[in-house]
């Protein structure tokens, strides 16, 4: 199997990413939670155009991190792992797995409550996180592997923007979401006869945002459509797509999901921390990701491959893939983004937010020793 130029890119960039982002979590966290905390949290309440800075961050900054993903889908889509529907099979069933059993443990400690919302939380992956856990075991990861949880977590990427715009969009003004829409038509009707300016898409995704913004539609969701109206060709290097996700990689990856946890994980740990476990959107959110993230991509699987719908690479076996299945279990950037659509209660956020981070931090302990474990030579687990 060979990796493209921009695969290796992306995998690298997304590996070195991963460890910022623990470093700018541990940051946030000491400084929440130190001397300087006023000052520190203030930082991120900071009023620009009539909205916070952290508001600025989530809604605004985080499209670019929308559009890396579309992007890389893209190419995932059209010459990568999912271009040729036998090998896409593997991971597009593993992220179903991923994302329904989360779901459903968590609506089982919620169903009927005011945090049903929330079921989305666990459903996500953290391509940054798990790919720099990953990163961490070296070369002995299995090339399968690496392409397996890349693919896995970007359709997973794919599911959570998919249940943001139908499940956490409260109120449509038809009007902009029109507007939105009709200048989205236009970039694909430029692509359609194609128009090669990468400067005439910006500026037509920058217009897309500001209208689907003021639509009640996340305005992240742009990201994703705009990626989808660059011309893509042959994904070659002279390609504006190419172009494009090139130059997203090191801002994406090292400034803006770093400013993101710098701003999302202000989270003040009381003297009352443990009384966090008690809530059943916190037991929801923990058992959901450390469990079901791995009981689901993992058992789906399984059951696909006895069904000889797919099979797993030669180099990958069943106690490979549970590894890496906890490794999905690692949701943070994502989970935490759904976190603050699916609830207003600044209580019920905060504590999600510090539950998200539990259930992280322990899915990629496992992940890493199971890995760490398994890619050593030895009997498998499951036969």
């Amino acid at each position: 199997m060979n990796l493209s130029k921009l695969f290796t890119s992306f995998f690298n960039s997304e590996k070195a990413g991963g460890l910022v982002l623990v470093l700018a979590t541990i940051l946030s966290l000491l400084l929440t939670n130190s001397s300087f905390s006023e000052s520190y949290l203030s930082i991120w309440h900071y009023p620009i155009a009539m909205h916070t800075s952290e508001y600025w961050i989530n809604d605004g900054l985080m499209a670019l991190f929308f559009l890396m993903i579309g992007l890389e889908l893209e190419r995932e889509l059209y010459i990568g792992e999912l271009s040729k529907i036998k090998d896409a099979i593997l991971p597009i069933i593993g992220a179903l797995g991923g994302m329904i059993i989360p779901a459903l443990l968590f609506l089982a400690f919620n169903l009927g409550t005011k945090t049903q919302a929330g079921f989305g939380i666990p459903m996500a992956t953290d391509i940054a996180f798990a790919i720099g856990i990953l990163s961490l075991l070296g070369e002995k990861v299995p090339l399968s592997v690496k392409v397996f949880l890349t693919a896995l977590a970007v359709i997973d990427d794919l599911g959570a923007i998919v249940m943001i715009a139908i499940f956490y969009t409260k109120t449509i003004y038809f009007v902009n979401l029109l507007i939105s829409l009709s200048i989205f038509g236009g970039l694909l009707f430029m692509k359609r006869f194609k128009v090669k300016s990468l400067p005439l898409y910006l500026i037509g995704g920058i217009f897309m945002w500001y209208f689907m913004l003021n639509s009640g539609v996340h305005a992240t969701i742009t990201g994703i459509l705009l990626a989808f109206a660059i011309p893509f060709d042959d994904g070659s290097e002279d390609t504006v797509s190419h172009k494009l996700q090139s130059w997203l990689h090191k801002p994406v990856s090292f400034l803006i999901i770093p400013l993101f946890a710098l701003s999302n994980t202000a989270i003040v740990i009381g003297k009352e921390w443990m009384s966090a476990f008690s809530e059943h959107y916190s037991m929801g959110i923990l058992v959901g990701l450390c469990v079901g993230k791995p009981l689901g991509i993992v058992s789906f699987i399984y059951v696909a491959v006895k069904l000889k719908l797919t099979k797993l690479p030669d180099d990958v076996n069943w106690n490979t893939l549970i590894g890496v299945g906890f490794l999905g279990g690692i949701g943070f950037t994502m989970s935490i983004f759904i976190t603050l659509l699916a609830f207003e209660d600044s209580q019920i956020i905060s504590t999600s937010k510090f539950m998200i981070l539990i259930a992280s931090f322990i899915s990629g302990i496992i992940g890493f020793l199971w890995l760490f474990k398994s890619l050593s030579p030895k009997k498998e687990i499951l036969k």
